[in-house]
């Protein structure tokens, strides 16, 4: 076949945003913007924009476990992410997909309430999140409350932020980076907790209110380089430093949050 490329293959188990701006449409948009095919499998379809998410039903569990297992059978996953999963009962089936998929190298994202501030993971999903999804991660990417769920713990600065790691690390993530978006001030400062040691991304807090996306297009930036081969702590810093592009990209749509802007490279050029 004449100029048939081999590629890497990304992943992302999420679910959809008819606005464009998050779940898989923004991670496929992602792993395209770093040269890696994108696959997935779609958890659930959501009715939103970008004033919020006005309604969402997933998918069944079934229909989710067969889409993982016929990429991985036939084009094969280099690395995989997961953004939101709505149920413990579908965090219990994406867990046993990624094992059955021959465990790649996964990031978790875990997505427990829209940029917005509507739900997107039920209560009683933490738990199996924690417990049956986090020790297959080889990255997770919790923004501050998230952190606070996982870990059990309040956090309000960089002493919470490096506790929470270092619990959420004890679950067997390889991995955790505790994102200080929420913190008070005007630093953005991300903890990528690693092998015992911690490593601190500083940024200052970027202006704008275009940031619906952020954290979707950061873990598919994670994932897309740890596709390529690059090493977990790496792909974090590669990926922080991608996103805050595309958040200086940010798109103005709608009436409300618009998206961060993961084609910023292209739109730079003017292609």
């Amino acid at each position: 076949r004449v100029g048939a490329q081999v590629v890497n293959v990304a992943m992302t188990i999420a679910g959809s945003d008819s606005g464009g701006g998050a779940g898989i449409v923004a991670d496929l948009k992602t792993f395209e913007a770093h040269g890696v095919w994108g696959t997935c499998a779609l958890v659930a379809v959501t009715a939103q924009n970008t004033l919020g998410v006005q309604a969402f039903e997933t998918l069944s569990p079934a229909l989710v476990r067969q889409q993982v297992l016929s990429v991985a059978g036939d084009i094969g996953v280099d690395a995989a992410k997961t953004g939101m999963l709505a149920t413990a009962e579908l965090v219990g089936v994406v867990a046993e997909a990624v094992e059955e998929a021959g465990r790649p190298p996964l990031v978790v994202d875990p997505v427990f309430v829209s940029k917005h501030g509507d739900t997107l993971l039920a209560d009683d999903a933490v738990a199996a999140l924690r417990e049956r999804l986090l020790p297959l991660a080889a990255v997770v990417t919790p923004n501050l409350p998230e952190a606070s769920a996982l870990a059990g713990l309040e956090i309000a600065d960089r002493d919470g932020m490096l506790e929470a790691a270092r619990r959420i690390e004890a679950t067997g993530v390889g991995t955790v980076v505790v994102k200080g978006g929420h913190l008070a001030g005007d630093a953005s400062p991300d903890l990528v907790w690693s092998g015992g040691e911690a490593h601190w991304l500083e940024a200052p807090r970027l202006p704008g209110r275009h940031t619906h996306g952020t954290g979707c297009v950061l873990s598919a930036a994670i994932t897309a380089e740890l596709a390529r081969g690059m090493d977990a702590p790496d792909a974090c810093v590669a990926a922080k430093a991608f996103v805050a592009r595309a958040i200086a990209a940010g798109v103005e749509l709608g009436a409300g949050v618009g998206p961060v802007n993961p084609g910023w490279e292209r739109a730079a050029s003017g292609g």
